[in-house]
């Protein structure tokens, strides 16, 4: 699958590579793009011809759906016949531009990420599906879907699917609204060759996704990592066992000193003893 995702190439870099000559919305860094945001997508300018970038909530809705729960992903073996994927598949094509996702090993608090991106670093756009959906309120949002694929042999250690990556050579045939030649387009979504394919650790700062910095996708050394946990575990348990120490200490008793006996008794005066 694909839950979270980079697109940290300036605008520039992006309308070179996909050939954009509309861009409707400022492109900025982002290290953490998660389901729910709003994201680039590209389509065709099917009025003027090209292509242009939009915007667009990651989290696809059927047209006809008002209930419906938001779908990020869509397999690829079934868009052709789904009913809820299967009229955007054969007009309402997109590709999303990317740098690199994520994927995890591990569960719970044992969860690690790890960032995928391309041999050479570069620019790829993920296969898309887009939908103009009214909510109950009237107002039109456009949602969009990735599509997956099988895992790749370097993806398969994480999951047993990844997203659709488009050859560049075919991005034109994925994204042209009159092609309708559905075997053709379904066999454009095939797994990334392996050898294209490289991942490495990075912070688990990414696990969440309140931060988006760069510091996210800055390679991290698993083996320094686990010294480090260790070293933070043992000494917070120094600091547990030391908080409880000092609570088991008895507590001392302070004594009390006499009040002197001048020689003169008072309502206010204790008798001497």
């Amino acid at each position: 699958m694909c839950g979270r995702y980079t697109l940290a190439h300036s605008t520039e870099d992006i309308l070179a590579r996909f050939r954009v000559r509309d861009l409707e919305l400022p492109i900025a860094a982002r290290y953490n793009i998660a389901p729910s945001n709003w994201v680039p997508i590209i389509i065709a300018n099917q009025l003027e011809g090209g292509r242009r970038i939009e915007a667009a909530r990651w989290g696809f809705i059927a047209a006809w759906s008002r209930d419906a729960k938001p779908m990020i992903n869509a397999r690829s073996e079934s868009i052709a016949v789904k009913p809820f994927f299967r009229t955007a598949f054969r007009a309402r094509r997109c590709i999303v531009p990317a740098d690199s996702f994520y994927e995890w090993t591990g569960d719970g608090k044992a969860r690690k990420p790890w960032r995928v991106h391309l041999k050479d670093k570069s620019l790829m756009g993920f296969a898309g599906l887009f939908e103009d959906w009214s909510s109950l309120d009237g107002d039109e949002i456009r949602t969009c879907a990735i599509i997956t694929v099988p895992a790749n042999r370097v993806m398969a250690q994480f999951h047993d699917r990844m997203p659709a990556i488009i050859p560049q050579h075919l991005e034109g045939r994925w994204l042209d609204p009159t092609n309708k030649n559905l075997a053709e387009l379904e066999s454009i979504l095939k797994p990334y060759p392996d050898d294209q394919i490289v991942c490495h650790r990075v912070s688990t700062q990414v696990n969440g996704t309140a931060i988006d910095g760069r510091q996210l996708i800055a390679p991290i050394d698993p083996l320094q990592e686990q010294a480090d946990e260790e070293a933070h575990s043992l000494a917070a348990k120094e600091i547990a066992r030391q908080l409880k120490d000092a609570g088991n200490k008895p507590a001392t008793k302070s004594k009390k000193e006499k009040p002197q006996y001048s020689g003169q008794l008072s309502l206010f005066d204790q008798f001497p003893q």
